[in-house]
């Protein structure tokens, strides 16, 4: 098949669309171009670069033009810019960085992998020195210099996202007193409140100060330092900036070649990543694509799904039927010990577009109590009302968070539902897991919710229950209580001894029961309900309730522990 296909733009879309494209087809001519110096980096790892974690530069260049061009026999332009797409005549207009000069180059097809750009908002002051952006090399080498010579003592991160999280974790390991500016009231949006409420409290312990629901009106310097100024009054100085406030489509190809755009001015392709143009497909961060859960369109800035457009981009090019079914949105990012996961649809999403839902929360062990050094996971599951299926996960630990975020998204990817997980039989192994992994823990909980054997309520609701007169009960123990505290108002009537207090509960009445992670609270709300008393178990217990408050459990001698649980 003689055919000639142009890619633009490299790293994980295009380089992969490329090298796909040779391996289908030996005899295309197949031409490469991208703006900047290297046509595939590791910018995932750029944060991590300049924290010093990853010691050597040359450890981000996942391949050079001389070895792709060799290997794939595809003809790499780098410091190449694709400037205008000549549609009716099937050209571009391409200006080399270097010389300056502008040819024009024709084309069959075009898979455009343009990615995205930094935000860059009109702020007073956004081009002052010492303010960095973090898109590419070149970038992270101006920062990383920045703290090699420059020893800046505090820092400023514009945004609570993957980006600035993980540059805040890497400036503080640098030595450097860190805050955090986000114009939400959370940092990671993609999480539901309490779930980012738990990485809020980790990262004041490890020493970042968070400003939340600030908006930055200005940037200045005032006796040599820098200021950052916010609408609600806050003057932040500091010795640098880094804005990580999120990404734009870099479309203005695509808009100004009339190809057919999104709200947000994200390129629409169907799922062969076909463009309104049939020549030209898309691929990356560029793309509007649809949401698997909702069905709904959708837009990620993530590499996995870039890779896997790409390929499929190249299919469609060279004649193979393969489509992209829809995007997960599956991510994880580290911040310090914890380990912060998502996948799917969140809560907040369900909410916008009144898909109805239920939840669940469980705290599980990494691995077997028994075995040392098991940490506390906290899952939030996410599941249709009436089968069960699984629309969503946020997952927040310090071990074992990646493999079962991982088994989430595979189980919504088989449209599996909560009693698929109770089935699940995974590998244990004290040091690896439990007997009941803690994603069989949430199938069983979630199936217990959906069966109608448990009535929960959810952090959030139990204040509107309170109102109407519910009782809040208390079953942990006495030492539990005095390590960790309780809710106020709470009658403390311990699991083991609520059998014989039965006669002393109001019959009229609501219960709210909770524990330390829900286990002794759906227990208790077995024997309740089975004795004619109307109860409710609070879902996740106390832990999910005070870190919904951004508040770190203090762990009790008692033997009664949530890994007991």
């Amino acid at each position: 098949m003689q055919i000639k296909l142009v890619i633009i733009g490299g790293v994980a879309g295009g380089a992969t669309a490329a090298a796909r494209a040779r391996r289908l087809n030996e005899h295309a001519e197949i031409i490469l171009f991208e703006r900047g110096e290297h046509i595939s980096f590791a910018n995932c790892g750029l944060p991590y670069y300049i924290g010093g974690v990853i010691a050597e530069r040359k450890n981000l260049l996942i391949t050079t033009k001389k070895a792709f061009s060799k290997r794939y026999r595809i003809d790499v332009r780098i410091n190449a810019e694709v400037v205008a797409i000549d549609r009716p005549n099937k050209e571009l207009v391409v200006r080399n960085l270097v010389s300056g000069e502008q040819y024009r180059e024709s084309y069959d097809k075009i898979i455009l992998a343009p990615g995205a750009e930094p935000i860059r908002p009109p702020i007073p002051g956004i081009d002052l020195d010492g303010i960095f952006h973090l898109r590419d090399i070149p970038d992270s080498d101006r920062i990383k210099a920045m703290l090699d010579q420059g020893k800046p003592e505090t820092a400023v991160v514009v945004g609570g996202g993957f980006i600035g999280l993980e540059m805040a974790e890497n400036l503080v390991g640098r030595g450097v007193k860190t805050t955090v500016v986000e114009m939400a009231e959370q940092v990671m949006t993609p999480l539901d409140p309490e779930v980012a409420a738990m990485v809020h409290a980790h990262l004041k312990e490890n020493g970042v100060i968070l400003e939340l629901g600030q908006r930055v009106e200005s940037f200045r310097r005032d006796h040599g330092s820098l200021v950052v100024a916010t609408g609600q009054g806050k003057e932040l100085p500091c010795d640098m900036i880094v804005s990580a406030i999120g990404v734009k489509p870099e479309n203005k190809l695509a808009k100004a070649g009339g190809l057919e755009l999104g709200p947000r001015g994200h390129i629409r392709v169907d799922a062969a990543m076909r463009t309104s143009d049939p020549d030209i497909y898309a691929v990356g961060d560029a793309v509007e694509i649809r949401d698997l859960v909702t069905g709904l369109p959708a837009t990620v800035a993530l590499a996995g799904p870039a890779n896997k457009q790409g390929r499929i981009a190249a299919d469609n090019v060279m004649g193979r039927k393969s489509l992209y079914n829809g995007v997960l949105g599956s991510s994880i990012v580290k911040v310090f010990k914890l380990s912060v996961a998502g996948t799917g649809a969140n809560e907040k999403t369900l909410v916008k577009h009144g898909i109805p839902y239920r939840v669940s929360y469980t705290h599980s062990g990494s691995h077997a109590s028994y075995y040392p050094g098991a940490a506390p996971m906290a899952i939030k599951l996410i599941f249709s009302p009436e089968e069960g299926r699984i629309l969503g996960a946020q997952i927040v630990g310090e071990e074992g968070v990646d493999k079962r975020i991982d088994i989430v998204a595979t189980a919504i990817h088989g449209g599996m539902t909560v009693f698929d997980l109770e089935e699940l039989e995974l590998a244990y192994a004290p040091p690896y897991s439990s007997a009941k992994d803690p994603i069989n823990m949430a199938g069983f909980v979630s199936a217990n919710i959906v069966k109608g054997d448990a009535e929960a309520v959810q952090w959030h609701e139990y204040p509107e229950l309170r109102k109407r007169g519910a009782v809040l009960v208390d079953l942990r123990s006495k030492k539990e209580i005095e390590a960790a505290g309780s809710i106020p108002g709470a009658l403390h009537i311990p699991l083991d001894e609520l059998r014989d207090s039965l006669e002393s509960l109001d019959k009229e009445k609501e219960h709210i029961l909770f524990c330390a992670v829900g286990m002794r609270g759906y227990l208790a709300h077995r024997i309740l309900r089975q004795n004619g008393l109307r109860s409710w178990n609070l879902s996740g217990g106390y832990r999910t309730f005070i870190a919904a408050r951004e508040e770190i459990m203090r762990e009790s001698p008692d033997e009664e522990l949530w890994l007991s649980e």
